[in-house]
């Protein structure tokens, strides 16, 4: 096996213009479909009658993040086959909330946003947590997105972090803009098309120029720690990675607008299809990090495993300069797919949960689009601010895993239980939420949402014994 020595890139002209260009093309797209948000509803949940092919395309494409094939790889690198299958585990996070999108439109059959279900199951004061934790949560995602868009724009077209950065929250920011929800579900669908092709396309070149016994050998030699099917670290990140998955899913806004805006019969199976399509995308780049020793293939940088990988792999086998064209375009389209359902997303809990929920102002339509603008706007500003500095996108990322992770089990009671203590349940999101930031920095990001979680669990299951309150009729399941 040749070891490949150096990496193909696209020029920093070049760069600038694919981005550009993909840019204008879903700039021009949003305008377009944005001509259907004309009320506040179209404008934050697409009339209510999202299709099966888009409502599958929409929600897998949202969660082939800049996580998935930034960090994926990374997790592979540093974790070996475990890493490449904890990743994959946020799958069955889609899958199961196939299950609750069906009582989440029984139980809110007019619901616009997660916050509407902790309102009504938890009372202000639990609206009130949930907003606070979901909102640091969503800032998170979006800056560890931000943060890869930066490293991906160096890696491959060397333009600086921030300035790539930059580029790509500009460029996400103004479709959502224009759109909403109708131009995030309509470049969704482009965009998954592209990622899968691209993955494919990729990860087919990498098997053909690895020969496995030799790889195997060379990592049974070199890195024998990636190959272990009993790494403490690895194992913990397999279980620690799943619940963050189920509680990114389950009180998310990106997935409950979607819940609400697929059609009652369609939302079930676009869910399940969804985690089904996603499920060996981590595995794909985890594997394509792999191979990185085995050809030679020497990571500087970590962020950038991914990238650097595909496009040394795909240079070698003679695309030339396509090589960093194609991995480019596929990466941007994984990232401009989640930063704008999360930009969609968050700021329809800002404005109607915060905005109008908490702080009592009222909208008209057209005041709607003028506030949304403004919230937008700001939320990709703030993003900004966070993601210069140019943190790790572990460290960016699962920061907030023990705070998803404590609302898992007070999401699945709500909807499921005829009532419970609601102050034990809320004090347990809260300890989880404190003693799960706390095993983040005494043990690691791999023990933080199953601290966070398990201390949840417990409150919720003592709410359910101790003095439970049942919910009204109006909202008993």
């Amino acid at each position: 096996m040749t070891p490949l020595l150096s990496t193909a890139a696209v020029s920093a002209a070049t760069g600038w213009a694919i981005v550009i260009a993909l840019g204008l093309l879903w700039v021009g797209l949003g305008l377009f479909w944005g001509r259907k948000a004309r009320t506040a509803e179209g404008f934050m949940l697409a009339g209510r009658n999202v299709g099966l092919s888009l409502g599958s395309a929409t929600a897998m494409a949202t969660w082939v993040t800049s996580n998935t094939t930034m960090l994926a790889p990374v997790f592979a690198l540093t974790l070996g086959v475990w890493g490449m299958l904890a990743y994959s585990t946020a799958s069955f996070g889609l899958m199961l909330f196939a299950l609750f999108a069906v009582r989440i439109r029984k139980i809110l059959p007019r619901g616009v946003t997660a916050g509407d279900f902790f309102r009504l199951r938890y009372g202000r004061a639990g609206w009130s947590i949930f907003l606070l934790i979901t909102m640091v949560y969503s800032m998170s995602w979006l800056v560890s997105m931000a943060i890869a868009g930066g490293d991906l724009m160096a890696a491959l077209a060397d333009i600086p972090y921030r300035r790539g950065m930059t580029l790509i929250l500009a460029v996400c920011v103004l479709y959502t803009l224009f759109g909403g929800l109708y131009a995030v579900i309509g470049t969704d669908f482009i965009q998954s098309l592209v990622i899968l092709a691209g993955i494919v396309v990729i990860g087919g070149l990498v098997a053909a120029r690895m020969d496995f016994g030799e790889a195997h050998a060379h990592l049974a030699a070199h890195q024998p720690s990636l190959l272990k099917f009993a790494m403490p670290a690895a194992l913990l990140a397999v279980f620690n990675n799943l619940l963050f998955g189920f509680g990114e899913v389950f009180h998310n806004n990106v997935w409950w607008s979607r819940a609400f805006a697929m059609r009652r019969d369609v939302a079930p199976r676009a869910f399940f299809l969804s985690g089904l399509l996603w499920f060996p995308i981590p595995i794909a780049a985890g594997f394509i990090a792999l191979a990185a020793g085995p050809l030679g293939i020497n990571i500087v940088e970590p962020n950038r495993t991914g990238p650097t990988v595909a496009s040394a792999v795909m240079a070698d086998a003679g695309l030339g300069g396509f090589a960093g064209v194609i991995i480019l375009i596929v990466l941007f389209c994984s990232m401009a797919s989640s930063i704008d359902s999360l930009l969609a997303a968050t700021s329809d809990l800002l404005i109607k949960d915060v905005y109008t929920g908490l702080a009592g102002r009222r909208l008209t339509d057209a005041g709607f689009r003028r506030v949304a603008g403004t919230v937008i706007l700001g939320v990709g500003t703030a993003a900004w601010l966070l993601a210069a500095p140019h943190w790790p996108i572990v460290n960016a990322l699962f920061i907030s895993g023990p705070l998803v992770g404590s609302l898992i089990w007070p999401v699945i009671a709500g909807l499921y239980w005829r009532g419970l203590n609601r102050p034990i349940a809320l004090s347990g999101i809260l300890a989880g939420c404190g003693l799960g930031v706390a095993a983040y920095f005494a043990l690691g990001w791999f023990t933080a949402s199953l601290v966070g979680a398990g201390v949840s669990m417990l409150f919720t299951l003592a709410a359910r014994i101790v003095k439970p309150s049942p919910f009204s009729k109006s909202e008993a399941p």
